[in-house]
């Protein structure tokens, strides 16, 4: 694996919509991220991703693309963006932008074009089947429930939308339709873009012809999600090459892409030296316990399942490329309330599960308000919620049978409305986030976690994460903190998460505890340094014994 420049950064993701709102209309906005560019540099950031903030009627909160070429008036203007770029300059910060490319929305003129004429050169942008016997083209269901394929009004024909019906699929298997996307990346990167987290990519290419892929049902209603053809789709890996080709490398542009494999054999074809991104994330843990039945039959994550994904992943990818690590992001609950679910979660454990992450193999991606410990909200009902993906869980776990309450409580759980509520700021009236009425109800443990209540407490969530930041930057560490390989240590020892981070010069020991009882733990090397822990006081028992208080995390130097 050759040595990149962005494999010893810090990253971090925005959704700009619950950020900072600068205009007092309730929704966050560019000005918002350029007036905290400072907050982020101190964190010990260096990359930012921002979730999408072109033209969209949201119904998928942005991911829904009416316009690849502007951004949104409620998030700003075109001049909000070039200014967002200089000022990260000055301060050697990046910006990447989300790349949604698999689909755009039903508002965009190309789809519009469509529409409007269903034999023009449009259409062939899109996918547009004839029905079947009066049905859809075929049993997929979308990711968001219910089948793949809208019906357009006066005919008998479809088009696919994996995703919600205002997001129809681009046909990839239309050079022109690549071409546009291609002029549309190098455009971005020509105004100083320093890459693109790539959404959903995996889906680019389906299993043709689509009437031949009738798989057996997963659902009682007949239909089966629509990842099944991924494994049938033939085109993935060229179209992917050619994007690459076309744009990223002309600017040696940094990508992260949204891919699903737990292939080995497919992680140098996707971020090997000569790969199709620079990384990919890491969602062995978040994906565990997951059903094709949907939330409501999710099983639960416990501190030894999160471990053992995390060394999977290690184990799988070693020196084959550069992996990203998150505990949360936009699609997901949070962190501290999915992995501490069977733990008291606190700022101790909070702090531990922060460790456990940044102290891996890999580029960190840290989510907005991660760094002060934000909390799933307590919704109260589903008026609370604006996702359309939990407004199609709940509705699914009703089909299934749950009780309204019953449907709820899984859909609370696991709703990326948890991640969506605005950023905690500060104390005040809806957080600080803005002086109107925000978009998503502020999560009402806003008055004890907020950055403000922490930036100046040496023993906080958030100057714990700055002190990781650091570690990872310090030149008497940073090599091996980077590059280390990870070795499991003790990995069959209940709710203990233990690795060594061996380097070509020094060897580190991170361990966790991760109950509220004390553990004890046995050191087969001698510590030479206690480089870092959650807690004022660790407890060397002797040379070869460490005594760990509840959900205490210790870095170690070690012979």
């Amino acid at each position: 694996m050759k040595k990149k420049w962005w494999h010893e950064k810090v990253a971090y993701q925005i959704y700009p919509k619950s950020f900072l709102d600068t205009k007092g209309n309730g929704i966050g906005d560019l000005r918002g991220v350029i007036n905290k560019l400072d907050y982020l540099k101190e964190l010990g950031v260096d990359i930012i991703w921002l979730s999408p903030c072109y033209p969209s009627p949201l119904a998928d909160q942005g991911y829904d693309i009416a316009d690849y070429y502007d951004i949104d008036p409620r998030f700003g203007t075109m001049a909000d963006m070039d200014e967002l770029l200089v000022e990260a300059k000055k301060r050697n910060m990046y910006i990447l932008m989300d790349l949604v490319i698999n689909h755009c929305s039903d508002e965009h003129e190309w789809f519009k074009k469509a529409m409007a004429d269903l034999d023009s050169e449009y259409a062939k942008y899109f996918f547009i089947e004839d029905g079947v016997n009066g049905n859809p083209p075929n049993n997929w269901r979308s990711y968001f429930g219910g089948s793949a394929w809208e019906k357009i009004e006066g005919t008998d024909k479809y088009y696919l939308h994996l995703f919600h019906k205002k997001q129809p699929d681009l046909n990839w298997e239309n050079p022109k339709l690549r071409d546009e996307i291609y002029k549309m990346i190098n455009w971005w990167l020509d105004k100083g873009l320093a890459g693109f987290r790539v959404d959903a990519i995996m889906n680019i290419s389906k299993a043709l012809p689509f009437t031949s892929y009738n798989y057996p049902p997963d659902r009682e209603d007949g239909t089966v999600i629509c990842a099944k053809m991924l494994g049938d789709a033939k085109n993935v890996d060229t179209y992917l090459h050619e994007l690459r080709l076309h744009t990223f490398d002309k600017h040696d542009a940094f990508t992260v892409g949204e891919v699903f494999t737990d292939r080995t054999e497919d992680i140098p074809i996707f971020i090997g030296d000569d790969g199709h991104f620079s990384t990919m994330f890491d969602f062995n843990e978040v994906g565990f316990g997951k059903s094709d039945k949907g939330w409501y039959a999710a099983k639960p994550i416990t501190p030894d399942d999160y471990r053992n994904c995390c060394f999977e992943t290690q184990a799988r990818v070693n020196d084959l490329g550069y992996i990203s690590t998150i505990i949360e992001n936009h699609d997901l609950p949070r962190g501290a309330s999915y992995f501490l679910q069977t733990c008291d979660i606190n700022d101790d454990s909070k702090k531990l599960l922060g460790t456990m992450q940044l102290m891996m193999k890999g580029l960190p991606f840290i989510y907005q308000g991660q760094e002060i410990g934000m909390e799933n909200c307590d919704f109260t009902g589903m008026e609370e919620i604006d996702d359309i993906s939990s407004i199609g869980e709940y509705q699914n776990a009703l089909d299934a049978g749950l009780s309204k309450e019953d449907a709820f409580n899984a859909v609370k759980k696991f709703s990326r409305d948890n991640a969506r509520t605005p950023m905690q700021w500060d104390d005040s009236d809806n957080t600080g986030f803005t002086t109107g009425t925000p978009w998503l109800m502020v999560n009402p443990k806003y008055k004890k976690i907020n950055v403000k209540s922490q930036i100046d407490d040496e023993n906080s969530v958030l100057n714990y994460y700055r002190k990781l930041t650091a570690l990872r930057k310090n030149e008497a560490y940073k090599d091996t903190i980077v590059y280390g390989e990870v070795v499991p240590y003790l990995e069959n020892e209940h709710n203990l998460m233990a690795f060594y981070r061996e380097g070509e010069k020094q060897t580190l020991l991170v361990l966790g505890n991760f109950e509220k009882e004390e553990k004890t733990v046995k050191l087969e090397k001698k510590c030479k340094t206690n480089i870092l822990s959650n807690m004022k006081k660790v407890e060397f028992v002797n040379d070869s014994t460490i005594k760990l208080s509840p959900y205490q995390c210790v870095i170690l130097e070690v012979e």
